[in-house]
């Protein structure tokens, strides 16, 4: 892809004096131009300035990389191993720049040679590894782990396209490959001499072991390569680095050379494509018996790969397997590497002659689990067949791993129907392997994502198990890299908040409590008013952009960007814009307050109902933006293919949060986190984190309604039904009228009668039980924007106190309670 060419000066050296830094800076740059891309300064174009720009980086992040692996090996530390399923990284430069404490000379190296820095960070494209909240923690918390000089790999998969670009027509989504990869990743080594067999199918043979014991051998039917790639991932101040490995799927041989030969040359490349179909997608649709067999592929592929990679160095360093527990921690992140338990216990019991109870000890001290989600749908669970047919020698061992825990368990008086509950194979949908419960089994500390959540974990989805193993779970609420969300997406905030506190902000989050002074202070919130409009205005240039609507900086900006899926009830967002608009249309003398109501994010595509939400919000949009009757008093855009960079514009423009889960639903959610941050007002029920923040920002900081958890539970055991709610309720009975009947889809007038029937007769979610709620407080946060010392104030308040919710402090907290190894405080020191 050539772009237009940057202004350059008049030769390759550029005039004007220079510091060393910003000399040495702009020469490196200039070399990598020349003899890493092959262009001279005349013929570069934008993205060629990237990649030079990038390389350049990448050399100084190389050099403390090297150094952090040889302190770890030297020490003999204890490493961390982070198996995640998604790594959302998003854009490098910029964070690699701001860690290397590099950003200011390379900026001015690169004006020097006629370049914009911004304009080179717009050219990178974002890493499509990861679809929303998980892969982004697993992101902050592999660069907390970095500034904490913990010894930690990062494991995942390489996808060749990664989760799907969001594409909008006609209100729709459409899902296209994300080509992330088409110009190369210039932060990313390959590593060809590290290859791995995974293997897949086949049999398994009784054979007799050297100890004269039968041994069970597998035999695999397929085997896939693993090969490696790894990205550098700095730390603050660049001080320790760690290592992001992610594994692509090969095939053996390239292609079978007889068949192509023969004439038959698509299916001599049959077994590359399905062999490489393993890293092609993220989440790849699994509604098909095809789509559940990849996706199972694509988890024991990741898991098999990086445990066998994570042995072979403990085996070079330590010698001794059985010491594995005390120099590796390995944690799970959800239940999507939980296979590897049983990876584990193959590889110490069929590999390395290890005896079962040893084994399963090891196993045990070594894994640790988090757990992302109180959806039982969500904790995985596979059919056995599958099972058997694609991992039989795991299978094998889940059963045996599931017999001496229920003969455990019996043995202590269990009645059947709690062996049935505790068992790792559901017997009641088909026999199905739980993979939830095994990663609880295999793991030795299991962790909630906030408080409510864990203590929620105990009485619902690990009911049983916490009680058969109590005082396994525990509680680590998320955090977020205060770095990138404050520093990289609003540097503005960042300059004015570190003329009080100092540079030791970006060491020490908790050191924003010292602007609590200035909240009532004229001129500090005059300043940060100022900036929240500014980013107002930047927004508000992104969407002309891109959906072609204009929007007023002075509104108020009301932000849901998030995945889209019922439990986090966009739809209740929707209906109270659509109440609105009918109001503002037939009450126009009342004293409105200008609102934009700003909506991103994915729907999985096999996911009917959010990817029918998405069309409802896009269609009430198109109808409200368009009425001239509203006056430019309400807008409502749909941004399309949200991602960590749309994110970082959004988030710092946002005046309120909306974190409006179904109690008791959402885990912890971190993008309440980052708005409240970036000083948005959050409207939420208390669910998540959201009542952590409530404790941390005080009642009139915050905007809560609804049902509580407890409230949840006992309203579905009254029934689902959403009809008393909506007759006792005009305006929310209105607003359902009009999306039922057609106001919206004039052209479909039935489009969305699905939706409305789901919420009149089924109301899982409980949209109609806390719409009134929800209303009501909306109104309290058009009162309080009428107050603007007071809102700002407010949103000082919030920024103020986010300082815990730091991933390097959740990080500290893994690093002492579970998995026992030391940190390093960031700072000059």
């Amino acid at each position: 892809m050539e772009s237009a060419a940057a202004t350059p000066p008049a030769a390759d050296a550029p005039a004007g004096a220079a510091s060393p830094q910003v000399a040495e800076i702009r020469d490196l740059i200039l070399a990598k131009l020349r003899y890493a891309v092959g262009k001279n300064v005349a013929s570069a174009s934008k993205h060629d300035w990237f990649i030079a720009t990038a390389l350049s980086v990448r050399d100084k992040v190389v050099d403390s990389w090297l150094s952090s692996i040889a302190r770890a090996k030297d020490s003999g530390a204890k490493r961390v191993y982070y198996l995640s399923l998604e790594f959302l990284i998003g854009r490098l430069l910029i964070d690699a720049l701001t860690n290397m404490e590099l950003i200011d000379e390379t900026r001015e190296a690169l004006a020097g040679l006629g370049v914009d820095l911004e304009e080179l960070r717009e050219i990178e494209p974002d890493a499509a590894l990861g679809n929303g909240g998980l892969g982004r923690l697993a992101a902050c918390f592999m660069e907390s782990m970095a500034t904490l000089s913990i010894a930690a790999y990062g494991y995942g998969i390489r996808y060749d396209h990664g989760l799907f670009r969001q594409r909008i027509k006609d209100g729709r989504q459409l899902e296209y490959p994300e080509d992330w990869l088409s110009l190369g990743d210039p932060w990313e080594f390959q590593r060809p001499e590290i290859v791995y067999g995974v293997g897949f199918g086949g049999h398994i043979e009784a054979q007799n072991g050297a100890d004269g014991e039968p041994k069970q051998v597998w035999m695999p039917a397929e085997t896939v390569q693993a090969i490696a790639y790894d990205t550098p991932i700095a730390g603050w101040r660049g001080t320790h680095i760690n290592t992001l490995r992610l594994w692509a799927a090969r095939a053996p041989d390239p292609l079978r050379l007889d068949m192509f030969n023969s004439g038959d040359h698509v299916g001599a490349l049959m077994d590359r494509v399905r062999a490489e179909s393993i890293s092609k997608v993220l989440y790849p649709g699994d509604t098909s018996p095809a789509g559940q067999e990849l996706r199972l592929r694509q988890e024991y592929f990741f898991a098999s790969a990086s445990l066998q990679d994570l042995v072979r160095r403990h085996l070079s360093l330590f010698g001794d397997i059985s010491t594995l527990a005390d120099k590796a921690a390995i944690q799970l992140n959800d239940t999507h590497p939980a296979i590897a338990v049983a990876e584990l216990m193959h590889i110490l019991v069929d590999r390395h002659d290890i005896p079962w109870d040893k084994a399963w000890t090891i196993t045990r001290n070594t894994f640790s689990y988090t757990n992302h989600t109180l959806l039982p749908e969500a904790l995985e669970t596979w059919p056995v067949p599958l099972m058997e047919r694609l991992l039989p020698r795991h299978m094998q061992i889940i059963y045996l791993i599931n017999a001496l825990h229920l003969d455990k368990v019996s043995r202590a008086g269990g009645a059947a129907e709690r062996l049935a509950a505790l068992s790792l194979i559901d017997e009641a949908h088909g026999r199905r392997v739980r993979m939830g419960h095994l990663a609880f089994l295999g793991s030795h500390k299991v962790n909630g994502v906030s408080a409510l959540h864990s203590d929620l974990m105990k009485t619902t989805v690990f009911h049983d198990l916490d009680s058969a193993d109590p005082g396994k779970i525990v509680n680590k609420t998320n955090g977020i890299t205060f770095r990138r969300w404050l520093k990289e997406a609003n540097p503005a905030l960042t300059s004015l908040l570190m003329e009080v506190v100092g540079d030791g902000l970006l060491d020490d989050a908790t050191r924003l409590e010292k602007i609590m002074p200035l909240a009532d202070d004229a001129a500090f919130q005059e300043r940060y008013a100022a900036i929240k409009r500014a980013n107002k205005v930047a927004l508000a240039r992104i969407v002309q952009e891109r959906v072609g609507v204009k929007l007023n900086p002075d509104a108020l900006y009301d932000v849901q960007i998030k995945r889209i899926h019922e439990y986090k009830r966009q739809i209740l967002n929707i209906l109270e814009t659509v109440a609105i608009y009918e109001e503002i249309r037939a009450q126009p003398y009342r004293d409105w307050i200008p609102r934009v109501k700003i909506f991103a994010g994915k729907a999985a595509a096999s996911y009917a109902t959010a990817k029918l939400v998405i069309q409802l919000a896009n269609d009430v949009g198109r109808i409200v933006n368009s009425d001239p009757t509203v006056r430019g008093l309400l807008k409502c855009v749909f941004l399309p293919n949200y991602n960590v960079s749309l994110a970082e514009r959004i988030i710092p423009a946002a005046d309120v949060s909306e974190q409006i889960s179904t109690a008791g639903m959402e885990a912890s959610g971190t993008g309440n986190m980052k708005l409240a941050l970036n000083g948005a007002l959050t409207i939420g029920t208390l669910d998540g984190a959201n009542v952590e923040i409530l404790e941390h920002v005080g009642a009139h900081n915050i905007f809560i309604f609804g049902l509580t958890a407890d409230e949840v539970e006992a309203r579905r055991r009254q029934g689902i039904s959403g009809q008393e709610a909506i007759a006792r309720s005009p305006r929310l009975s209105e607003a359902l009228e009009a999306i039922a009947s057609g106001v919206f889809s004039p052209e479909q007038p039935d489009r969305y009668r699905s939706l409305v029937d789901a919420l009149t007769f089924h109301d899982f979610f409980l949209v109609t039980a806390d719409f009134d709620s929800y209303y009501a407080k909306q109104r309290d946060i058009f009162r309080r924007w009428r107050d603007r010392k007071g809102w700002t104030r407010s949103a000082v308040v919030n920024t103020a106190n986010m300082g815990w919710f730091s991933s390097d402090r959740t990080i500290a907290e893994y690093a002492e309670d579970i998995w026992k190894v030391p940190t390093v405080a960031p700072g000059r020191g």
